[in-house]
């Protein structure tokens, strides 16, 4: 069946600030393509159609080149121009690094940086060559700290902010733009996934990834280079650490996040 809507492709998409991006995008006349590992995506398509979107629904592990690809060749099967790419999925493993098991590392690494990489160089093409859309990606004020206890996720971060920020300065003459999203600690699973309830900063207060997420589409549709999202607290949060030295940012970010966890997805 043909669609006049146009068309958005989000992973991460089955809970957290990924669904509720994806929500968003289906509330203000948008067919979805959605990518997440595991079988709440279904569901979660399922309720982004009460908005009147087509959605399919793609279950693969991102993590993987083979299911990057599996993505990229659903999108295509859609047969039309793509209007925007959020970049969303990804994970975090805490704890202190030379205890944790160098795969789970490697796999924060493949999903948080690998397939953002490889997503971007298979989609972007078409959008450029079409002479417009928009493509989101999912850093963190993470990004901005060295991260104690949650080294390799922290680090991923600030790869994908650089990245977003670089590629916008690459397309600025395509008609495409690219914005880096940055929220703070938001109110989904990451925090029980990473066995996190017990510190500082799973103690910390949340922001509503509702709010988040409206806030990184009213920016993407901007066209915003990057944005800080959440609540007035956390946007405070961030202005008050990036004046910090490294060294403080560092030491911050211990004491906060000591002991860490489980592998967790954002």
């Amino acid at each position: 069946m043909n669609s006049s809507r146009p068309l958005a492709v989000v992973t991460g998409a089955s809970s957290g600030i990924g669904l509720e991006l994806a929500r968003e995008f289906a509330a203000r006349g948008h067919d979805l393509v959605v990518a997440a590992e595991d079988e709440a995506l279904h569901e979660a398509a399922r309720r982004l159609g009460y908005y009147g979107a087509r959605v399919r629904a793609v279950r693969t592990d991102l993590a993987t080149y083979d299911g990057a690809e599996s993505l990229v060749h659903e999108v295509r099967a859609e047969h039309r121009p793509v209007s925007a790419v959020v970049l969303n999925a990804g994970i975090g493993q805490g704890g202190s690094f030379l205890a944790t098991d160098l795969a789970d590392l490697g796999r924060v690494i493949d999903l948080n940086i690998s397939s953002t990489v490889h997503l971007a160089r298979r989609l972007l093409p078409d959008m450029a060559s079409a002479g417009g859309g928009r493509l989101l990606i999912t850093s963190s004020v993470a990004a901005e700290l060295p991260g104690p206890f949650h080294a390799v996720y922290n680090a991923s971060k600030a790869f994908l902010h650089s990245f977003g920020l670089a590629l916008r300065a690459e397309l600025a003459d395509t008609g495409v733009t690219v914005t880096v999203l940055l929220p703070g600690a938001t109110d989904t699973r990451f925090f029980v996934r990473a066995g996190l309830l017990n510190t500082r900063l799973g103690r910390s207060r949340k922001d509503d990834p509702g709010l988040v997420a409206r806030q990184a589409y009213e920016a993407l549709m901007a066209g915003h280079a990057q944005v800080v999202a959440g609540s007035l607290h956390t946007r405070a949060q961030e202005l008050a650490t990036h004046a910090l030295p490294g060294s403080a940012k560092a030491a911050l970010h211990r004491r906060w996040a000591r002991p860490g966890g489980s592998r967790s997805h954002l």
